[in-house]
Parts: C-alpha cells; structure tokens; sequence
C-alpha cells in the first residue's frame, strides 16, 4: 500500500528547518522507507541547499529525491506565501520504480537538444509505459514547453504534472536532485508501476457559446464562427449576462478544446490561455497558443468564485475515481498568482486539496504550472495542478 508522509518547517535556520520537517514526514512514514522525497525550499534556505539536502538524506534516506526553490510552500492544508518554508514530502511506494533525471537545454538550429533524458523517456525501458512524470523546471534556462512535446512523442497520454521554480539564488534557479544542486534546466521523476491520477484546475468559467475557427494562421485567429474574430468577440460579449459581462470587463480568455472526439465539451476539455493582443486592421485576435482551422473555443474569464469552483469541481471528479481506497496523499503545484493575491480566505488551495483529500498533501507556488489537459500536457498560469497518489 503506498503511504505518503509531509513535513513542514518555518525555522529560519536550513539545517534545523530540514531536520525537523525530515522527522515530521519520517515519523508519517512508521516503518515504511522512503522511496521517494520532494523538498520544497524557500528564498532563505537556499544558499544552504546542500547542506539542507545532506539532512534530509540522513534522516529519510530516500531512493529518489528532487526538489527546487519556492516563493511560497504548501504543506497539511497550510499556505506559507512569505518567510522562510521548507517543506519535504515523501512517499513509500511498494512495488513502484522511481527514477529521477536532471536534464539541460542546448540551442540547435531549428529548436532546442535536451541533454541527459533518461532511458524512461526515450524509450519504455525494461519497467514498461511509465505511469506519470513529476517535472521542476528553472523558468529562466530551460524551455520547458520543448521537454512536454518530448514526453508528447515519446510516450503520449503519459501525465506530466509539476511546476517551474519561483524563488532563486544570485539570479538562478535552484533545483536539487539527490545530493546535488543545480542552476539550470529542469529535474525530474519517471513512476512505473503505478497509477497517479492528474487533475488540472485552470480557475476559469466558460461564458458565452462555443465557436469554431474558421480562419488561422499560428497563434492568430482572422475569424470566429465565419466573422471577423475581434467583431463576433464583441458580440458574444455583449450578450452575456450582466454578472458574466461584469467579469469579462476585467479580461477574457479563450478556452480551446484540444480532443474535438467528445460529444460535448466539459469543465477540463478547455485549455485556457489568454488573449494576448488584437490585430484591429485584420479584426484578427492574438491568442497564447498556435489554434487551428476547425477548433472549437469558447470564452472564459476568471475571478476567485469561479476559481474556487473549478478547482473544487476537480478534486470531487479525482475523489470519485478513486473509488473506496482513497487517496494516499497528493502534490500540489499552484500559481504565485493564486494565494492571498485572489482568494479573500488563506490557505485556499492547500485547503481545498486536503478537504478534498483527506490525505497528506504538499506542494509549491510556481512560476508556472505542468499538467495534462485533453489528454496532452501544457505549461499553465493560474492554474493549480495536483498528482493524486491512490491508495492502493
């Protein structure tokens, strides 16, 4: 049975806060060894992550561990946005097999050379299809968007879920992976032998009808349902009801439905991005994602009622597939946006993961979140991306 443990410390001192949050999460784990161990660290500890890492392995001695630096952690349903935080999560997972990676990014003509990707990634290995990925990126020297559409060639429909680092040291990023610390790319862990189910809230409500493209060019659509795009967006607009067109005057999104094979579109069939610019001579919308001819979107917007709702509509739909086991416990990737910068109540998102849960949870406020939507994985903003470990 897999078992998740967390341990959180506020201690201003590395080594102290490490220690006491590796007992919190050694003494979660009874008998059960640690197979593998996450640390999110805070602004504070990291110019001690070496040393932080070393108690961390003496006391839980975990197979596998990664971690990164964090502008705020999450821990037992608890939000720390500012001051020192440094969380460690573990779990022991009978039966699975962890491995973690640390990879880097090389320009090539034409895109990007990812340096040190596992055998897990480049082909299904001696263990089989691997069942999930957890990834933490530096946003600054690594093109995470080039690692997902690896993961996409290379073992499509298997989940990424993670996030990109928010705190850094001398103007890098921090990442850790076993005994090391690194300043550049990304690491990571390949999980075979086990489910881990990924659930995605992208804090938006859909508004307004859906409408197919039907004309593009990369990111442009010239026009929405046979109308020039920016003259069929106002029309929508302005008939949403006042409530909805109240929420649309501080900004809209559009939502793109990325597998068209359903009958109807649901909450998490959209891929929310925002609408990045107008091109008022073409009529034409910019949007942060290529779009094709022939896609249907809808528009969203987004406050922290609908927020709340869409997250909590998630982790009900994963709670339910879970069925009577349960969860053993879930890692939480939410946005730095998120937080006390839109909900009115604190310790909203751990909060809601461990009502939802009722199990160990823990996580990080990331510059940017990894998550599957429609079956293909995506970096996010705003969003808040739980791996939701079962049970059994």
């Amino acid at each position: 049975m897999t078992v998740v443990a967390v341990g959180l410390s506020e201690s201003m001192d590395p080594v102290e806060a490490a220690s006491e949050a590796s007992d919190s999460a050694r003494a979660g784990l009874g008998e059960a060894r640690s197979d593998l161990c996450l640390v999110f660290a805070s602004g504070p500890h990291l110019p001690m992550a070496k040393w932080l890492l070393s108690e961390v392995h003496e006391r839980l001695g975990p197979r596998c561990l990664i971690g990164c630096g964090a502008g705020g952690t999450l821990a037992a349903g608890r939000e720390l946005e500012e001051g020192p935080g440094l969380v460690v999560w573990t779990a022991s997972l009978p039966g699975a097999e962890v491995s973690g990676f640390h990879v880097t990014a090389e320009r090539v003509e034409g895109g990007f050379a990812l340096l040190g990707l596992p055998a897990d990634v480049r082909d299904e290995g001696e263990t089989g299809r691997p069942g999930a990925a957890v990834v933490l990126a530096d946003p600054y020297s690594f093109p995470a968007d080039a690692l997902l559409r690896h993961f996409e060639e290379a073992l499509p429909g298997v989940p990424v879920l993670g996030g990109l680092a928010s705190a850094s040291l001398g103007g890098a990023g921090v990442l850790m992976c076993d005994g090391d610390v690194h300043t550049e790319g990304a690491v990571g862990i390949i999980l075979s032998g086990i489910e881990v189910l990924p659930c995605v809230s992208q804090g938006a409500m859909p508004v307004g009808p859906e409408m197919t493209v039907t004309a593009a060019d990369g990111n442009m659509i010239a026009e929405l349902a046979g109308k020039p795009a920016l003259e069929r967006l106002g029309e929508v607009i302005g008939a949403l009801e006042p409530a909805e067109r109240d929420l649309a005057s501080s900004g809209v999104l559009l939502g793109l439905v990325i597998d068209e094979n359903r009958p109807e579109y649901m909450r998490g069939d959209f891929l929310v991005r925002p609408i990045a610019g107008a091109d008022r001579e073409r009529a034409a919308l910019a949007v942060g994602q290529e779009v094709r001819v022939g896609q249907t979107v809808r528009l969203h917007v987004r406050d922290a009622a609908s927020a709340d709702r869409d997250l909590r509509e998630a982790l009900r739909a994963q709670a339910t597939a879970l069925g009577g086991d349960g969860a053993a416990g879930g890692l939480l990737f939410t946005c730095n946006g998120r937080g006390s910068h839109m909900f009115d109540v604190p310790d909203h998102d751990a909060g809601a993961v461990q009502d939802a849960l009722g199990a160990p949870a823990a996580g990080f406020f990331c510059a940017g979140e990894i998550g599957p939507v429609g079956g293909r994985n995506f970096l996010h903003g705003f969003t808040a991306t739980v791996a939701v470990f079962p049970a059994s």
